[in-house]
């Protein structure tokens, strides 16, 4: 029986192996997800507003499970009402849910050259299931970009946040108001903010945040994979260094 799994064993990594070798020969492994990357930080870190640059510079996929669980929580069903009542109190929805659409995600074509996943994992529960997941598909992740910011600074932001929701652009009260109020600069639409952008709300994630997500930075160190980027220099800096991360 021993010897039987241990052929078992070298036959799936000498299949991984071959896989490696032709993807690498066809051109396919340089071409498919060459950034494989989370952006780790609090709410208000300035994730979403850097990952819509990185997306048009880099031509890979943003993933956001704050967004795609916004969308859910707008349907008109009992999973929508339940989501919707998960966010609306700060709290955050089931691992396997998130693992489900994200790994469904994953495997659509706007992900083909990469992808940055916004707001997943959020425990070491998740980590280790993205894990298991990505080294299945013979793609581990390749870095893991933390925001780091002080918790001040991040209830100000949050405080005057204003978004246009298709696009994902965003904009502050103070620190980058749009044009007119409550308008979006390049379409005209009108802005919107979200029910769970305020001081108490805030706080609440942000205790989720250093309880549960915190620990991931370690998690990550110990791999090798991760870069801190100060978030709290001006967005132009701050995207000049991730980018730098990205092209190592």
């Amino acid at each position: 029986k021993q010897w039987y799994q241990r052929r078992v064993a070298i036959t799936a990594g000498m299949a991984t192996f071959v896989g490696a070798v032709k993807r690498y020969l066809s051109g396919e492994a340089e071409q498919r997800r060459s950034i494989r990357s989370i952006l780790l930080g609090p709410p208000g870190a300035g994730k979403g507003t850097q990952a819509i640059n990185l997306k048009e510079n880099f031509g890979i996929c943003h993933l956001s499970t704050g967004d795609m669980l916004r969308a859910i929580a707008k349907e008109d069903s009992p999973l929508g009402k339940k989501v919707a009542n998960t966010l609306s109190s700060g709290e955050l929805v089931t691992d396997s849910l998130v693992i489900e659409i994200i790994e469904a995600n994953l495997q659509s074509e706007a992900c083909k050259l990469g992808f940055m996943l916004d707001g997943f994992p959020r425990n070491l529960v998740q980590a280790e299931k993205l894990d298991e997941y990505l080294v299945g598909q013979d793609e581990p992740l390749n870095n893991v970009v933390e925001f780091k910011v002080k918790d001040d600074i991040l209830v100000e932001r949050i405080s005057g946040r204003m978004i246009h929701q298709s696009s994902g652009r965003t904009y502050h009260e103070v620190f980058a108001p749009p044009k007119v109020e409550m308008t979006d600069d390049v379409t005209g639409e009108p802005l919107m903010k979200r029910p769970d952008d305020n001081p108490t709300v805030l706080s609440r994630r942000l205790d989720i945040y250093h309880e549960q997500t915190a620990p991931l930075i370690s998690f990550y160190e110990k791999k090798g994979i991760l870069r801190s980027v100060d978030a709290m220099q001006s967005p132009e800096k701050v995207f000049e260094d991730i980018s730098v991360h990205f092209k190592q």
